[in-house]
C-alpha cells in the first residue's frame, strides 16, 4: 500500500516548524522568516525579506516541511553560523548558486555538497570582507552540517543526524537519525529504529534509564541522547 500517494517520501510535508527547528537547533521565528519571507523597517517605510526555502507542501499544507526543506534549513543554518553573514548577503550569493545550478532545491543537492559549497563562498567573498582564515573557518562549518546528511547511491540526501548539542563539534556522534521512510519521518534511534518519542514519553511517565535500557537492549548513553534531543537545545 503506498501510504504516499504515488509521491516521494522525501517531498511530503511531515515536519512542523516547531519541530524542524527544534532539530535543526535554530528559533522557530527564523525558520519561518527563511520559508515564508519577513517585512522589516526601513527608513523609507518597510521592506520584505523574501523567503529563501520553497516548500515542497500543497497550498493546503502550508505549515510543514518536508525532508528536503529539512535539509535546505540544515545548511542555512551552517552557513548563518559562521560569522554572523547577513541574510541579505547570503541571499545574493545563493541566487548566484540557483542560476549555476538550475534546480529547485539546489541547496540539498549533491551538486552543492562536492563544489557548490566553494562556489558558494567565492561568491561571498565577493560581497564581504572575509580573510582566508575566515573563508576556511567558513567551509569547515558547512562541511561540519553536510557530513551529517547521508545520501543514497543516486547521491540523493536520504538520512539526516541531527547535532544533539548546543554548540555542535565535528566529532559528535550519530545517535539518532531522521529517515523519512523510517516511522513516518520520526527521529530514531540509530541502529534500532525505536522512535525518541517512544523513549521521552515513557520517561516523561516515569520509568528510569535501567528501564528503559533493558527493555531496548541499548545503552543508557544512548537513551540519554535521545532524551536529549527532545528536549530544546538550551536544555
Amino acid at each position: 500500500m503506498d501510504i504516499y500517494g504515488g509521491r516521494s517520501p522525501l517531498s511530503i510535508p511531515l515536519y512542523s516548524f516547531l519541530e524542524a527547528a527544534r532539530y535543526i537547533g535554530m528559533p522557530q521565528s527564523t525558520l519561518r522568516a527563511w520559508v515564508f519571507g519577513q517585512k522589516f523597517p526601513k527608513a523609507s517605510g518597510s521592506g520584505f525579506f523574501k523567503p529563501l526555502i520553497e516548500l515542497d507542501a500543497e497550498p493546503q499544507e502550508p505549515n510543514h516541511l518536508s525532508f528536503t526543506n529539512l535539509i535546505e534549513a540544515q545548511v542555512l543554518a551552517a552557513m548563518r553560523r559562521t560569522h554572523g553573514v547577513s541574510m541579505t548577503k547570503v541571499r545574493n550569493a545563493l541566487a548566484y548558486l540557483y542560476k549555476h545550478f538550475d534546480m529547485d532545491h539546489p541547496l540539498a543537492s549533491h551538486e552543492f555538497e562536492t563544489d557548490g559549497v566553494d562556489i558558494f563562498i567565492s561568491e561571498l567573498g565577493a560581497l564581504i570582507s572575509v580573510s582566508d582564515s575566515g573563508q576556511t573557518a567558513m567551509r569547515e562549518a558547512i562541511k561540519m552540517h553536510l557530513e551529517r546528511i547521508e545520501r543514497d547511491d543516486d547521491n540523493v540526501a536520504v538520512r539526516l543526524y541531527p547535532f544533539i548539542r548546543s554548540v555542535p563539534k565535528p566529532d559528535e556522534p550519530k545517535v539518532i537519525v531522521i529517515d523519512p521512510r523510517v516511522s513516518f519521518g520520526r527521529p530514531v534511534l540509530v541502529g534500532t529504529g525505536i522512535p525518541v518519542e517512544t523513549i521521552v514519553d515513557r520517561f516523561h511517565a516515569g520509568e528510569s534509564l535501567s528501564e528503559l535500557s533493558n527493555d531496548y537492549s541499548c545503552e543508557t548513553k544512548l537513551l540519554e541522547e535521545a532524551i536529549r534531543c527532545a528536549l530544546p537545545k538550551a536544555a
